[in-house]
């Protein structure tokens, strides 16, 4: 058995840009139409999971609420907390730390932001909360409203991609993807 989870990505955010990790900014007007879009014509879904951060949890709530389905909050699907990072654009982190970034982007696996959480800390605790997913909704179809890093890391795992081309899985705001979830947090994107 088998289960259906759709992911979608949170729409532009208030403060926008850079490294948003931990930090709980809510979307603008642009990122709930982004958010409303993408689900138009979706589903039918049969539960929905969100990051509790606002810029998920927010949409989550009030979809639930119209589509009269129950919505679950898992902190362990929240994005990767980049520490001294937090809320830092790339284009800044060029100038005060660009070695380090570069590190990161290479592989990062092998190199953590500066008071970050460790991304092999991060795929386990995002890979343990689908696994609970899995034992908990098999058969079913779940939307899983979350983060570009939890995203990032599924569907590189569902596309068999070596770990240092994590950072480059494309996932714009807003956007919408489908896996098929089998024991042992098995991955297969679904087109």
């Amino acid at each position: 058995m088998t289960l259906r989870l759709d992911l979608l990505r949170h729409g532009e955010t208030e403060l926008g840009g850079g490294l948003r990790g931990s930090l709980d900014d809510a979307l603008t007007s642009r990122g709930w139409e982004q958010m409303h879009a993408a689900v138009a014509g979706g589903g039918p879904w049969d539960r929905l999971v969100s990051s509790p951060l606002q810029r998920c949890a927010h949409f989550a709530q009030q979809l639930g609420e119209r589509l009269d389905v129950p919505v679950h909050l898992d902190k362990d699907l929240q994005e990767l907390h980049f520490g001294a990072w937090e809320g830092r654009s790339a284009a800044t982190l060029m100038d005060t730390d660009a070695e380090a970034l570069g590190r990161f982007w290479a592989d990062p696996y092998r190199f953590t932001p500066p008071d970050g959480e460790p991304v092999l800390a991060f795929s386990a605790r995002v890979l343990a909360a689908v696994d609970r997913l899995y034992a908990a909704y098999a058969g079913q179809r779940v939307l899983l409203v979350s983060h570009g890093g939890v995203m990032r890391l599924l569907l590189a795992r569902a596309r068999g991609l070596p770990r240092e081309q994590l950072l480059n899985v494309e996932v714009a705001h807003g956007a919408l993807f489908s896996l098929c979830v089998s024991p042992g947090s098995v991955l297969v994107e679904m087109t």
